[in-house]
Order: structure tokens, then C-alpha cells, then sequence
């Protein structure tokens, strides 16, 4: 045994903060792209946008952060003669009065904008809305807002009404007579505690008591959620058109009633790439829209060139962030380079799709676009994960393009996206009283040269969201 040192030369990967930017960058969507660039303008100072264009001259300013070249910009001169007449004292007193703004002319009784600014209606509003309108006392106030406070987004009562009344130290028959009132309350079915309670509601608002379509939803619902029909008829010594009438009309009442206040607003896909057809080729846009352009800050580009202008602390906080700064301008710039040149590899092996449409979809994998680009194929999962494309035939996530091959009997393989649409097909134009069973519809694919089983034409359902065969029947 006996120690010593010994000399070993070996090589490792480093992620660098600028490769570990790059990275992030490239694999965040439109939106989360945006969001970071302005949380970066808000923590480094030495970020600021440009109104202008970013270009090339753009990437080559960065390119020197530590000793940056000092601004060529002219002072600006003032020919004009100034007035000798003006009260420059009353000037500077009403531009520098606190409390007002030089541009200010609004009137103090002047309407305010909030004021017009239109806001969606909640349902706890609209429910509290009502409530006042029947004149509670003081306690029915109290249980109400209660109520309203314990329900869901979709409007039902989530809390026993042992709890309420406990909460509020009332008597159990108060709290139901308040939940009976609120439960005449429009949209009608709010406040219920269950589904079937809710439907229930809905149907006694329609003058359909102690009918066929009151008693389904006491003791047949789950009949109905698996489309048995006969059973239902059977237990209720119904006939099968009567059942379907009722159905029918189920089926047009609102399980989640409270849904249509829902704060939520949809969010809308706004691409990240626009591919025309002009003539004969396709034209690639980067989406710039809305996209802040970014600049390194003059002020702080010159006294990092400076040594005796700041201190060795500040002076290397200044550095640091023009790095930061720089780091992010270059990743933003890489990223939609190689956004360019992907989208560019797939049009090149998916021509046939932008011109034709989704049936003439091609099998492609990951690994054929890296190998066209010389990238890694992890790079272009990265750029094709929540990016989307605005083509000829629709809008596409990148990653639509990707899709697995299933053989045909004859001929080349075609994609896996392209079958999916040829089963939505055929389920569109099925006859409804006499669906297609997946057997069958594995039968009319292969009968077009398309050799799938069963199995995968039921998971291709699934994802699609169809019912089987049994529960798309109708009667």
C-alpha cells in the first residue's frame, strides 16, 4: 500500500450556462418563449428592446460583450430660437405640480376606463344576484353566501348540509329551505349534490313529472350510460320508441350547468411557422409577431469598455449580465434557425401532403430529419414538441409530421395518421342504426390494401374518442 499521485487526461462533457440556455429556448412554445424574454427584461438591466429589426447586425453586435465598440450616435443640436417671452417659473410649476401628469386634461368628474371595461359574470355573482332579489333576512343571507361559496365549477354542492349547518350555528331545516329556494335559481340544476339530483331538477322545470324521463334518471341511468335500451323498456313495461323519446330529451338537458360561467378563457394556437405555396414552392415565415426585439443597453455596453468608470465589482455584475444578455439574443436567433431548417426537412419529405392532404401523409421518424440537418435527433424533439405549423391543408403540430409506418399488402407502407383518417372516414359515413364493428372496419381497410388488425383499429378508435358499435347504435 502506498499513496501517490498520477497524472490522467480524459475528456467530459460540460453543459456551459450559454448550451444550457440554448437548450431551455428550444424546446419552450410561443408562449413560454415570451414569457421568459420578459422576465429576463425585468432582472437584467442590460436587456433592452429594440424598435428596430433583429438581423445580422444584431448577432454581430453581440458578438463582443466584455470591450464593446462606443456609440457612434450624434448629439443631437437644437437650432430653433427659444422664446425670451416665456414665465418659465409658471412653467416649471405646473409640469412639476405632485400628483398630476403633464399630459393630464381629464376633468376629476370625468368617468374612469375601468369603469368600461367589460368583465365576465361570474357564477357565484349571478347566483348571489338572485338571492338579494328574494329579500333574505340576515342568516338566510349567511347560509346563501355560504352555499354559493361550497360550490364547484360545474355548479353542484360539494358540502353535506349537516356542515352548513354547523358552519353558520342554524337549525338543519333552515339550511334546506335555502338550498330548495336556490335550487329554482337559474341556470336551473345549480346547487344540486349529484347528477342525478341536477337532472332531476332540470326535468321537473320542464312539467315532466313522474314521467318515463324522470323515472330513467331515478333508477335507469346506468342503462342508459351503457345504451341498453330493451332493458330499460322492460323494467318500465315501456315501448321501445317511448324510451327513445325520453332518452331523447336527457340527453338535451345540462350535467354541468355551472359550466358556462367558467372564468377560463380557451386558449388559441397561434403558430410558430407559416408555409405558403407560391407557384411552384413553399414559402417558410417565422411567426415574429408580437416577439419583443432584443438589444444590449447602450449605457451599460460603455462602461464595461470603460475601466475607470466603475469599480472592479461593478464592473464585473455589468459583464455578467451583457454575457446573460448576449447568451439569450444568440439562443433566440439559434432557435429559429433550426425551427427554419426543420420545418424546411419536412417539407422536403412531406411535399406530397402540403399538396394533396393528409392521405398522402409518409411514414417518417425522428432520426430521417436529423440526419438531413446533421443534428441530433434529441435536437429535433426538442424543436418539434409544442411548436405548431400553419400549412395549405390546416394547423399542425410539428410533431404530427412524425408518424409510424403500417404496411400495405401491396405497395409502399403509408403513415399511421393517414389510416386514423381513412377510420374517421368510414365511421362518418357508417350507416347509424347498423354501425361497423373494428372487425369490420379492419376488413373495408384491408379490402384497400391496408394490413392492420383488429387491436390497433380499436386503439386508433379510442384515441380518436368514438364509442364501440354496441354504444354508437341508434335506434
Amino acid at each position: 500500500m502506498e499513496l501517490r499521485q498520477q497524472l490522467k487526461l480524459s475528456q467530459q462533457l460540460i453543459m456551459t450556462p450559454q448550451l444550457q440556455m440554448a437548450i431551455k429556448l428550444l424546446q419552450l412554445s410561443r408562449i413560454e418563449l415570451m414569457e421568459s424574454i420578459q422576465q429576463e427584461l425585468e432582472q437584467n438591466p442590460a436587456l433592452e428592446e429594440s424598435p428596430e429589426i433583429m438581423g445580422e447586425e444584431v448577432s454581430a453586435e453581440v458578438a463582443d460583450t466584455i470591450i464593446p465598440e462606443e456609440s457612434t450616435t450624434k448629439e443631437i443640436t437644437i437650432e430653433e430660437r427659444i422664446r425670451d417671452d416665456i414665465d418659465w417659473s409658471n412653467y416649471m410649476d405646473e409640469y412639476n405640480s405632485p400628483g398630476r401628469s403633464a399630459l393630464e386634461t381629464e376633468s376629476k368628474d370625468s368617468p374612469q376606463f375601468e369603469a368600461f371595461i367589460a368583465q365576465k359574470e361570474t357564477l357565484s355573482d349571478h347566483l348571489l344576484w338572485q338571492l338579494m332579489m328574494t329579500k333574505p333576512s340576515e342568516l338566510e343571507e349567511q347560509i346563501g353566501s355560504f352555499i354559493i361559496g361550497s360550490l364547484n365549477a360545474d355548479g353542484y354542492l360539494k358540502v353535506g348540509l349537516e356542515e352548513i349547518a354547523q358552519a353558520n350555528e342554524c337549525e338543519l331545516f333552515l339550511v334546506q329551505n335555502v338550498l330548495n329556494l336556490m335550487q329554482t335559481f337559474d341556470p336551473i340544476g345549480v346547487c344540486a349534490r349529484d347528477l342525478k339530483e341536477c337532472l332531476l331538477m332540470q326535468a321537473r322545470h320542464l312539467n315532466l313529472h313522474n314521467s318515463v324521463v324522470t323515472e330513467i334518471i331515478k333508477n335507469h341511468l346506468h342503462h342508459l350510460e351503457n345504451k341498453n335500451y330493451k332493458a330499460v323498456a322492460k323494467a318500465l313495461k315501456a315501448s321501445l320508441a317511448d324510451i327513445i323519446s325520453a332518452v331523447n330529451i336527457i340527453k338535451g338537458l345540462d350535467p354541468r350547468p355551472g359550466l358556462r360561467f367558467s372564468p377560463e378563457e380557451p386558449q388559441y394556437i397561434i403558430p410558430d411557422i407559416y408555409v405558403y405555396k407560391l407557384e411552384d414552392e413553399f414559402v417558410i415565415v417565422l411567426n415574429d409577431d408580437g416577439m419583443p426585439k432584443l438589444r444590449l443597453n447602450n449605457f451599460y455596453k460603455n462602461a464595461a469598455g470603460k475601466e475607470d468608470a466603475v469599480s472592479g465589482t461593478t464592473r464585473d455584475y455589468i459583464q455578467e449580465k451583457l454575457r446573460s444578455a448576449a447568451w439569450l439574443i444568440r439562443s433566440i436567433h439559434q432557435r429559429q434557425k433550426t425551427i427554419y431548417r426543420v420545418m424546411e426537412s419536412i417539407i422536403k419529405f412531406q411535399q406530397e401532403f402540403f399538396e394533396k392532404g393528409i392521405a398522402y401523409l409518409k411514414p417518417m421518424v425522428l432520426r430521417d430529419v436529423a440526419l438531413d440537418i446533421n443534428m441530433h435527433e434529441s435536437t429535433i424533439s426538442r424543436v418539434t414538441t409544442n411548436k405548431y405549423a400553419y400549412t395549405p391543408q390546416g394547423i399542425f403540430e410539428l410533431k404530427y409530421f412524425f408518424n409510424s409506418s403500417i404496411n400495405r399488402f401491396h405497395g409502399e407502407a403509408i403513415a399511421s395518421a393517414s389510416v386514423q383518417d381513412k377510420i374517421k372516414h368510414i365511421l362518418e359515413t357508417e350507416n347509424p342504426r347498423r354501425p361497423h364493428s373494428d372487425n369490420k372496419i379492419a376488413e373495408i381497410l384491408e379490402a384497400a390494401n391496408i394490413n392492420i388488425a383488429r387491436r390497433t383499429v380499436a386503439k386508433y378508435r379510442e384515441m380518436m374518442r368514438v364509442l364501440p358499435s354496441n354504444k354508437r347504435k341508434q335506434y
